[in-house]
């Protein structure tokens, strides 16, 4: 399966998910590297087999295998950093925001891509995720690259459409198989 076999397995009830993701992706204005680095750190993210299985051959095909591998290490990274920080962020006993973290993430010092690459990826995956301190704190660091609100906004439309997706064929092969 290919992206186009992906939207056809999209059911007719969901056909805006469909035409999103045939959008999202395929007229996307973001550089290549950047596009099938987002749709590979969020098919990741998306926890859905389905979608990571169809996805992954294309995205292996328009990366770099320094990319790719980046682009596994942001959803890596990413799933640890998102579930500490929503939760530090989360707590009401805000001391624990005084704490040290204690958790390697060398990755997003050295990532092994264009840097902005790396945070538009970790952004996305964190998008999916819900940790409004990692969107924050990856937005700042791409704004002040001087990234566009628009190219951030196209990263977070991909991880709304990849997880959609992921959502609703997962939950499709769960019915069918009743």
């Amino acid at each position: 399966m290919s992206l186009d076999c992906l939207k056809s397995a999209v059911p007719d009830y969901a056909k805006d998910l469909r035409l999103n993701l045939g959008s999202v992706i395929g007229n996307s204005d973001l550089p290549a590297q950047q596009l099938w680095g987002t749709v590979l750190a969020t098919a990741i993210a998306s926890r859905s087999p389905l979608v990571l299985r169809e996805l992954e051959p294309e995205a292996k095909a328009n990366l770099s295998p320094e990319a790719y591998s980046a682009a596994k290490s942001a959803a890596a990274v990413m799933a640890m950093n998102n579930v500490f920080y929503r939760t530090r962020h989360l707590l009401s006993d805000h001391e624990y925001g005084t704490l040290r973290a204690g958790l390697r993430m060398n990755v997003i010092g050295n990532p092994g891509v264009d840097k902005v690459d790396f945070e538009l990826w970790s952004f996305a995956v964190s998008a999916i995720n819900g940790c409004g301190m990692c969107l924050d704190s990856h937005e700042q660091v791409l704004r002040k690259a001087g990234v566009d609100r628009e190219t951030i906004q196209e990263a977070f439309k991909i991880a709304a459409v990849v997880e959609a997706v992921g959502v609703t064929l997962d939950a499709e092969a769960v019915l069918a198989a009743e």
